[in-house]
């Protein structure tokens, strides 16, 4: 990887501080808090079970691989996001990248939809582990959390990614005691002595695991509001990155050697296992921080789907009146409110258990032309304040070309 140099003098004209009225005042440490909470979700507590199935013995090398098929196109993101610091994200490297304004609000406005749909299914899932925990109305609790986490991203740039640091600080001290258990529970395997991998297993493994590090795309949203950004953004993506595929390894090792790996592959709820080997009872403080990984979740949600919707607005005069920042709150409140709207009406009325593999496969798909749009790029202006070697963004189609077919195989 290389910095360009005299790259800062490049820089869009959008990292001036103030522009659009957006306040840049987030950090990197913020940033990082942000994109490992994006990352890691409720989703691992059941994901776990899933990969060992395949994978056996072998689960934390699955994680670990999947970062690594991940990180070609975290890397393309990374470069992206330093030369085209906007909150459209997708839609901005598309019309950059392959000059196609179409597309790009196509791209982007599906990513909204994709990020609503998202959204709901992981309210939805938050709030079924609350119910759990207290006998409330199901839809009177998605809706009272919906509209406290709107309010949240509508009041401040700050506030919000404050409150998801503080989900992520509550989320990762839940997995490390989750690896806290599985270290003081009794061996159940003996990690010296592994069978060789069953490749085609684990080869299915990192394709599910890969879905674990789906998130570090929402990061370059935040763009605009982040001091710095062609230099922030892309240390801020990788190291997400990097903490998280480490995080992953080691409740994987620890999960393993608490539990049998048949055990883990059956359970609808495999980390509560892993709890009750070391700790005993019935693990509920994991179904509690399982609800804070889904608020953190749909925050990060609404607040990218409500970037990329101020991006666009810039770029089509239909979807202008979203191009606005309060002046109180500085931040896109009618794009949040709009946002807000939908994902708690979409978790009241629609099917987003199925939805969301649609949302999924758009996702995928933007990855695909995202890495093409890099391509073209790197050839029309090959200096950047951030560059990758260009096989990077062709790995990246490739591999996410991979996990789409894979994902499709799955689930025919």
């Amino acid at each position: 990887m290389k910095r360009a140099e005299g790259g800062a003098a490049r820089t869009s004209p959008l990292s001036l501080p103030g522009e659009n009225g957006l306040s840049r005042r987030l950090g990197l440490g913020l940033m990082v808090l942000y994109g490992i909470g994006v990352m890691i979700g409720a989703g691992v507590y059941v994901l776990m079970g899933a990969v060992a199935a395949h994978a056996g013995p072998w689960t934390p090398l699955a994680f670990v691989l999947a970062g690594a098929v991940a990180a070609p196109t975290a890397l393309g993101y990374a470069e992206l996001s330093s030369r085209i610091p906007e909150t459209a994200g997708v839609a901005a490297y598309v019309e950059r990248g392959l000059g196609l304004r179409r597309l790009a609000l196509a791209v982007g406005l599906a990513i909204v939809v994709s990020g609503v749909i998202s959204a709901a299914a992981v309210l939805r899932g938050g709030v079924g582990y609350l119910l759990r925990l207290a006998d409330v109305p199901e839809a009177a609790a998605i809706a009272c959390l919906g509209v406290a986490l709107v309010l949240v991203a509508g009041a401040g740039v700050v506030k919000s990614l404050a409150m998801a640091g503080l989900f992520t600080l509550i989320e990762v001290t839940g997995l490390m005691m989750v690896v806290g258990a599985g270290f003081a529970a009794p061996p159940a395997i003996d990690l010296a002595g592994l069978p060789p991998p069953h490749w085609p297993g684990l080869a299915m493994a990192v394709m599910l695991a890969f879905f674990a590090y789906l998130g570090f795309e929402d990061m370059v949203n935040m763009a605009e509001e982040t001091r710095r950004p062609e230099r922030t953004m892309p240390r801020a993506i990788l190291l997400a990155l990097t903490v998280t595929a480490a995080i992953y390894a080691l409740v994987a090792v620890a999960s393993l050697r608490a539990v049998p790996v048949a055990d883990l592959a059956s359970s609808s709820s495999p980390l509560v296992l892993v709890w009750q080997a070391g700790f005993g009872g019935s693990g509920g403080i994991l179904a509690a921080i399982a609800v804070v990984a889904a608020l953190n979740g749909v925050l990060a949600q609404i607040l990218m789907a409500s970037r990329m919707l101020f991006g666009l607005g810039r770029r089509s005069a239909g979807l202008g009146f979203l191009h606005h920042v309060s002046p109180r709150w500085h931040t896109p409140l009618r794009a949040t409110l709009l946002v807000g709207g939908a994902l708690i009406a979409a978790a009241l009325t629609l099917p987003v258990a199925h939805l969301a593999f649609w949302a999924t496969q758009v996702l995928l798909t933007s990855f695909v032309v995202v890495n093409i749009s890099l391509i073209w790029l790197k050839r029309k202006e090959p200096e950047a304040p951030f560059s990758v070697p260009v096989f990077v963004p062709w790995l990246g189609a490739v591999m996410s070309l991979m996990v789409l077919a894979a994902s499709w195989g799955g689930a025919g």
